[in-house]
């Protein structure tokens, strides 16, 4: 995945005026000048950006908005954070609060993972997870259900035990997992439908100390027997492929250290050999953005992402698509897939292949099911990558393929909707919170509302 594209505009994430203070409801939104998401595809509909500089007015602009949809990083390549009325950024709510007898943390909605991740290892905490980039916010990632890596680990939403959020009529509401069953179930990958998240907590694990290895060039044949036991050599385990040559060209392999335990590499891997230098996903790409190899120790937050927490990026643009299939029939879908390969590569920079456990909230890509994801990220060619996404949903019908919800897709709405078996649940819940859709767009009523 060409994280490393990320990265052109790692200092344009966030653009707009701030608002200090809301003088009254009646109060006109700031305008702003066009913005796009960070890759720079997709230009917002409205240039009414609302940033309130605490959660407290945040009640306010949820009350004087009749439309309103709230903005994360903008790692979102499609609409699902777009309005064509009002936009709130809560980039300002930057607070993190450990509770030391829960071994949770309380994170503001504008805080991102480069810095919680940090914070609360200094003092003897991690998460279960990480995404391959920490330039996301908490709050973003787990209202979408993005989900990092590893056989046995759930997706990011999975480490929520508690939300903040203010419904459509301004009103503030908390829901834990320990108190709401099915309701907090419903409302953690929320999709933004529900209302404007200000807080949300997470449960913590001891600290601890990982390494990662990368070997070149897998066959994909590896793959027809030991599926299961290849993504389950490490604590998270990603293969990278350009779909040619029936291969993997790299296997990322993240590990915990276990003390006493040997630091020697085998020098193979099913085959696959030990790279003897560092390596970017992409083959002739600077791999000084990239995270620690080489077996190297070092702490859990500096090796689970795959590109490091304090690059500072510089050029680059890419559009991601990613479809989650049941891991069982992973080995089948790569297949199906690699049918495409001559028309998919020349407007590939990379595929990503990982494992995702299965979890139990209604909206999350691995509902029910151990997931695979098979992650495109595409050369900056939409027109190209447009007319090739069908092909590819269609390559993976068989498995009941899910598609990320911020990332790009084609998939009709009827058939996205007969995926998620709670997606009347979800609606009931939504109106519940939002019965006049508020913070219903374009992209949800398309979604989800529209069959």
């Amino acid at each position: 995945m060409n994280k490393r594209d990320f990265l052109k505009t790692s200092g344009i994430l966030i653009g707009g005026v701030t608002l200090s203070r809301l003088a009254s409801a009646e109060q006109s939104p700031p305008k702003v000048a066009p913005r796009t998401n960070w890759s720079g595809n997709l230009t917002y509909s409205t240039d009414h950006l609302f940033q309130p500089a605490s959660a407290d007015e945040v009640p306010q602009v949820v009350k004087q908005c009749a439309k309103l949809r709230a903005l994360g990083a903008r790692h979102s390549f499609n609409s699902i954070a777009d309005s064509t009325a009002n936009q709130i950024s809560l980039e300002h709510l930057q607070e993190m609060t450990i509770d030391d007898k829960a071994r949770t943390v309380t994170v503001g909605a504008g805080v991102r993972y480069g810095q919680l991740a940090p914070y609360i290892d200094q003092r003897g905490y991690a998460l279960h997870n990480l995404a391959s980039l920490p330039h996301i916010t908490v709050v973003g990632a787990c209202s979408t259900g993005t989900h990092g890596s590893g056989i046995h680990n759930g997706n990011l939403s999975t480490a929520v035990s508690g939300i903040e959020f203010v419904t459509a009529n301004g009103n503030l509401a908390m829901l834990t997992r320990a108190k709401d069953g099915d309701r907090f179930q419903g409302a953690v990958v929320s999709l933004g439908a529900l209302g404007v998240i200000t807080r949300i907590t997470l449960d913590l694990l001891p600290t601890f100390q990982m390494r990662q290895e990368v070997y070149e060039n897998l066959s994909f044949d590896q793959l027809k027997n030991n599926l299961d036991t290849i993504f389950g050599s490490g604590y998270s385990v990603s293969l990278f492929t350009d779909w040619q040559n029936h291969r993997a060209t790299q296997v990322w392999i993240k590990s915990r250290v276990i003390p006493g335990e040997s630091s020697q590499l085998p020098p193979e891997f099913y085959g696959a050999k030990l790279a003897t230098h560092k390596l970017h996903p992409i083959a002739g790409h600077d791999a000084t953005p990239c995270t620690e190899q080489m077996g190297i120790p070092g702490p859990w937050y500096e090796r689970m992402p795959h590109f490091r927490m304090n690059f500072t990026p510089s050029s680059g643009a890419e559009l991601q698509t990613e479809y989650f299939v049941p891991r069982e029939h992973g080995y089948e879908a790569i297949l199906a897939v690699e049918k495409l390969r001559d028309r998919i590569t020349p407007h590939l920079f990379i595929t990503e292949l990982r494992t995702i456990a299965a979890d139990n909230l209604w909206m999350s890509m691995a509902y029910k099911r151990d997931s695979m994801a098979i992650h495109f990220t595409w050369k900056p060619e939409w027109p190209a990558v447009k007319e090739i996404l069908p092909l590819i949903e269609k390559q993976l019908a068989p498995f009941d393929t899910r598609p990320h919800w911020a990332k790009l897709f084609t998939i009709p709405p009827a058939q996205l909707e007969a995926k998620y078996e709670k997606l009347a649940d979800f609606k009931s819940l939504v109106g519940h919170y939002d019965p006049q859709g508020k913070f219903r767009n374009k992209f949800l009523e398309t979604n989800l509302y529209s069959a």
